[in-house]
């Protein structure tokens, strides 16, 4: 029965580290309103650091499904469905969150911006923050086509979003100005 007791493990430390997770992310939400970002980042990222605590490094992983089992069989679940969801939850919320820090630094690293709101559109594809905040970073970033799809992505979820129309409206004066310069180019 080892692998039965490996799974009531993995959900009593799950019990355990999501409601720790959860504290952080909340802390995390307080910092943000206050306006300590940096504080607040670091509370965001305790969050999903304790998530990481449920899943096993990529490496054992791999080892132990091709011990255990063979090749092609699903492997063992760890966390309930809920708990999966709840995880999942907490990580949108924790990586959009930590996409709305970044833009509010002087310096504003788009890079990292993009990189959480892709991780959250991957998750959850409809994600209006995440697509509105992928859209501000693919402009400033200077590629403007993604940028354009993202932001209208939003604006099919929230059509009336004056910051979605105004970037909108960036990102295509941007786009005409570029294929102006190409036609006088040729």
């Amino acid at each position: 029965g080892g692998v039965a007791r490996g799974q009531a493990g993995a959900a009593a430390v799950a019990a355990e580290l999501i409601p720790r997770a959860h504290e952080f992310k909340s802390q995390g939400a307080q910092c943000y309103k206050d306006k300590k970002f940096r504080e607040a980042i670091g509370k965001y990222h305790r969050a999903l650091l304790e998530l990481k605590g449920l899943l096993p490094p990529p490496g054992e992983r791999e080892r132990d499904s091709r011990a255990a089992s063979p090749a092609g069989a699903p492997k063992p679940g760890h966390l309930s469905e809920e708990q999966s969801k709840t995880v999942e939850a907490i990580e949108i919320d924790c990586y959009n969150s930590l996409a709305a820090c970044l833009l509010q630094a002087e310096l504003v690293n788009y890079e990292r911006v993009k990189e959480y709101c892709l991780k959250v559109l991957k998750k959850e594809g409809e994600n209006f923050k995440a697509l509105y905040r992928s859209g501000v970073a693919f402009y400033h970033l200077g590629d403007y086509d993604k940028a354009l799809y993202y932001l209208k992505e939003a604006r099919t979820r929230q059509p009336t979003d004056t910051n979605v129309i105004r970037y909108i409206q960036l990102t295509e004066m941007k786009l005409s100005r570029c294929s102006q310069r190409e036609k006088e180019a040729m």
